[in-house]
Parts: structure tokens; sequence; C-alpha cells
């Protein structure tokens, strides 16, 4: 199985940015997906979940409402839009699977991406 994330880059604050992680070795229909940051010196954290439908997503409250998780089951693809960035985005951002629903604890994902760098200036 391997998650391969990309689309971070470096923005100034209220830009936006696209996040795309591309699923292979696994039927990716039967996976719940969660995105996760990392912050130096901070323990992960999560950030957005969508089930295996896309029928249900939920987000931490710091990203309500600038933030979009979806999926795309014929390209093995998740997605995370980020909108209005904040200099507190700043992170490495992973993707993660898990069989069926969706999770917020980072322990509940059983495959992990890489991740990708997301830097926010003010």
């Amino acid at each position: 199985v391997q998650l391969q994330a990309s689309g971070g880059g470096l923005v100034q604050a209220g830009e936006s940015l696209s996040l795309s992680c591309v699923a292979s070795g696994l039927t990716f229909s039967n996976y719940g997906m969660g995105w996760f940051r990392q912050a130096p010196g901070k323990e992960r954290e999560f950030v957005a979940t969508i089930n295996w439908s896309g029928g249900n997503t939920y987000y931490t409250d710091s990203v309500k409402g600038r933030f979009t998780i979806s999926r795309d089951n014929s390209k093995n693809t998740v997605f995370l839009e980020l909108n209005t960035l904040k200099p507190e985005d700043t992170a490495v951002y992973y993707c993660a699977a898990r069989w069926g629903g969706t999770s917020k604890s980072r322990y509940e994902y059983v495959y992990w991406g890489q991740g990708t760098q997301v830097t926010v200036s003010s």
C-alpha cells in the first residue's frame, strides 16, 4: 500500500492551496481517509476525515469553514482544499487510510503517506 501526498508549498496568509493524496495497493473505496498535520515540536493532530463514500466529513474546529476534504474513488484520490490560510496552519500534512468510516484518532489509521509541507507566511 502506498499513499502519495502532494500539493504543499509556500504561500502568504489568506491564500489557498490544494493537497492531493493518491492511494495504490488497496481497494480505495473501502477506506475512510484522513488528513493530519504536524508542526515542529508538536504532536501530529487531526485536520479532517471523510468516509468511504464521501457522504460524511468531519473537521477540527480551527479549520472549519476554511478547509474542505473530498474524494474521487474513480481516481483513488483524496483532496484537501485549504483556503484563507493562516501562519498557524504551517505544518507537514499527512494523508492516512483506515478501513470503513471516519475517525479523528490517528491511532485508528493503518496506512500513512509521506507528508507534504505547507508553509504560510504572515
